[in-house]
C-alpha cells in the first residue's frame, strides 16, 4: 500500500523538515516488509489567497484516485498508537492500494473535503501548527511500522 501525505504549504529546509525526512526514511525501511511503500509528500499552495475552498480544491487534485482518505482534524478520533497501527494494517489487508493523509493549512480543512474522508484523525485536543502536524504524523507512521513488525521502538 502506498502512503501519501497531502498537505497545504511548503515545508522548507530546517529542523521540522529534517525530523520529518528522518521519520519517513525510517518508516520506509521498516514498512517495506509489511507491504507499506514509501510515503509521498504532496504539497499544495494557494498563491491566489482563495481560502479554504481553494486549498481544498488543490488538495482534492493531489489525492490519489480511490485512496483511503484520512483527514487530520482536531474534531477527529483520538487513537492510541497501537490502534493507529491496527487501522493502517486493516486498510492494507482490505487490499486498498493507497492511503492518503490530508493536512490542511492554518485554517484547517474545508468542511466539504473533510466530509469525504473515510476517517478523521486527531493528534490531540490541542491544535498544532500544520508543519508540526506533519512531523507528528511521520513519527506515528514510523511507530506504526515498528508496532506491526514487533520492533522495540514502541514501549507500552
Amino acid at each position: 500500500m502506498r502512503l501519501h501525505i497531502c498537505a497545504v504549504g511548503r515545508m522548507r529546509a530546517g529542523p521540522e523538515r529534517a525530523i520529518f525526512d528522518n521519520y519517513m526514511l525510517r518508516a520506509e525501511r521498516t514498512g517495506r516488509a509489511l507491504g507499506l511503500g514509501a510515503a509521498t509528500l504532496h504539497e499544495v499552495e494557494d498563491k491566489k489567497g482563495g481560502g479554504l475552498d481553494a486549498e481544498a480544491a488543490l488538495l482534492e487534485r493531489a489525492l490519489p484516485q480511490g485512496a483511503v482518505r484520512v483527514a487530520l482534524d482536531e474534531r477527529g478520533r483520538l487513537l492510541t498508537s497501537p490502534d493507529f497501527a491496527a487501522r493502517v494494517a486493516d486498510w492494507r489487508d482490505m487490499g486498498r492500494s493507497d492511503l492518503a493523509f490530508i493536512i490542511g493549512g492554518a485554517d484547517g480543512i474545508a468542511p466539504f473535503l473533510r466530509e469525504t474522508a473515510d476517517f478523521t484523525l486527531s493528534l490531540g485536543k490541542m491544535v498544532w501548527p500544520h508543519m508540526l502536524a506533519r512531523v507528528m504524523l511521520a513519527e506515528q507512521i514510523y511507530r506504526a511500522t515498528t508496532i506491526l513488525t514487533g520492533g522495540p521502538y514502541h514501549r507500552t
